[in-house]
């Protein structure tokens, strides 16, 4: 028998003992020093978490049996909720008097101090339309702050406190995040404060709202705990640097949550503080993936890369009268490989406005390098959910054209036809890009999500949709009680709704 045997005596009674074996406390010290690891992190990053405090509008659930509970629904849904109670006041034709802003009770979500002069970022959707802002410090100061800037596109915002020598958080390199590798989450949720939570990162790269064309969705994926009022809180790795802004989760208690990669935060967060607006870049032209291409003309050859078609060059843009030509096929910028559209939407948009960069391109059989500057993506060509003004009963129908049949869908409460050259030239897409919305029926699920008369109807529950036909195809299972999820283009810019049958 290996090792030594000792005989002990405790309380009068006899028994053998043996040593600890070295590899048990090994693995216990080991233990101790991760569990160590994780409290320096806490202990280092949450000085320099905040609070955020917001006062705006009332809720417009404030009063329903919803009540309170509204705040700690996901963003998502939150969102909706609140668009579609706007749409029921509108319809109401009644405004009550909304108390003043400092006599509601605020909204929280948190933040991260990234400059010890005082400069605080945190999520757009924490500090939009907020009539007032407070942030809290760990140590309980509090300090009134000004909104910098913000950036629907990424998420993010900035705001100011009158302060300086604040404890600013140590930013790493969301480049480098690895699959796999600890995840800590820092914030504020349902109102408990400097909540720590940790997990892994499950993924990067993810694009989560696949109808909502924004330009930065690249989030990191992670399962450490994310809920209502992490929002604009920190994600660390187990070195203390922030790798990601949390942002959104899907769902609740499900392990899924997203953050914006530290980089771009960094990114988007200097632009709003220089200048109040981040700028983004643009090539002015229509784009989609090959297979898309190759499924739209199925009579011609598809080519056997990777790489994004360019289908139209606008005219007012920046690659008007350039080399670019309808028909190349983008397959690198700047010596990065493009593979997709949002490939290609990340390499340009981060590239300085103006500045000639290298476009290369597979121009049939011949690879072609081409030198073009881009521009400054304009504001109306933004994500989001426009304004729009109220629905039209009918469009009259185009001189041009008079003989192109109206498709009926009264699902919906609408009538479609086919997209035709003016009206595509008109939101600057493809002919075939969608289908054309040309009257909606009052009271109707489309009416009221104020889809409009001359709006284009690109995809519906996540399918394309370039003729009546396979518009009906792709309603005949929609169930307008869970909901049928709507790409629109309006004058206004893209945009994505859901279309459910009105309350009996």
């Amino acid at each position: 028998m290996r090792g030594a045997w000792t005989l002990g005596l405790a309380a009068g009674a006899w028994f053998w003992t043996t040593p600890m074996v070295s590899a048990a406390s090994a693995e216990l010290d080991l233990a101790r020093r991760l569990n160590e690891a994780f409290v320096q992190v806490a202990d280092t990053v949450s000085p320099a978490v905040v609070v955020v405090r917001v006062w705006q509008k009332p809720d417009p659930l404030r009063g329903t049996e919803l009540g309170g509970l509204f705040r700690f629904l996901p963003e998502e849904m939150k969102r909706e909720m609140e668009r579609e109670m706007e749409e029921r006041g509108r319809e109401g034709g009644k405004e009550e008097a909304e108390p003043p802003a400092r006599d509601m009770e605020p909204d929280q979500g948190s933040g991260l101090i990234i400059r010890e002069n005082g400069f605080i970022l945190t999520n757009s959707h924490v500090v939009e339309n907020a009539e007032r802002i407070e942030v809290r410090l760990r140590d309980g100061r509090r300090f009134a702050a000004e909104l910098k800037g913000l950036d629907a596109e990424s998420d993010l915002a900035v705001i100011k406190v009158a302060e300086t020598g604040l404890p600013a958080a140590r930013l790493g390199d969301s480049q480098r995040v690895r699959v796999g590798e600890f995840a800590i989450a820092i914030g504020a949720p349902f109102d408990l404060e400097y909540s720590v939570t940790f997990g892994h990162v499950s993924a990067k790269g993810r694009r989560v709202l696949s109808d909502i064309v924004m330009m930065d969705q690249d989030f990191i994926q992670t399962d450490a705990s994310i809920n209502p009022g992490n929002s604009g809180g920190p994600l660390v790795n187990i070195e203390g640097e922030v790798i990601g802004i949390n942002a959104m989760i899907r769902g609740m208690n499900t392990g899924i949550g997203f953050a914006v990669p530290i980089n771009l935060a960094r990114e988007v967060a200097e632009g709003l503080i220089e200048h109040g607006r981040f700028r983004r870049a643009w090539l002015g032209v229509n784009i989609e993936t090959v297979q898309d291409w190759g499924e739209r003309n199925p009579g011609k050859p598809t080519p056997a890369t990777a790489g994004v078609v360019v289908t139209r060059i606008l005219p007012d843009g920046p690659s008007a009268g350039t080399e670019l030509k309808t028909g190349d096929i983008i397959v690198g910028i700047e010596g990065a490989t493009v593979r997709d559209v949002s490939d290609l939407k990340r390499l340009v948009s981060r590239k300085p406005v103006g500045k000639a960069m290298t476009v290369a391109v597979q121009r049939g059989a011949e690879r072609v390098e081409l030198t073009l500057k881009p521009g400054e993506l304009p504001d109306n060509r933004m994500a989001g959910h426009p304004r729009v003004s109220p629905p039209r009963r009918r469009a009259p129908e185009p001189e041009s054209e008079p003989d192109v049949p109206v498709q009926p869908t009264r699902t919906l409460g609408l009538e479609v036809k086919e997209l035709d050259a003016e009206n595509a030239e008109r939101l600057r897409l493809d002919r075939g890009e969608g289908v054309l919305v040309v009257s909606v029926e009052d009271d109707s699920p489309a009416a009221v999500r104020r889809i409009r008369v001359g709006d284009v109807i690109t995809k519906i529950n996540r399918r394309s949709v370039r003729t009546p036909k396979e518009f009906e195809s792709a309603l005949k299972d929609a169930d307008l009680g869970r909901g049928v999820s709507v790409t629109v283009v309006g004058e206004n810019g893209r945009r994505f709704e859901v279309l459910r049958r009105p309350n009996p």
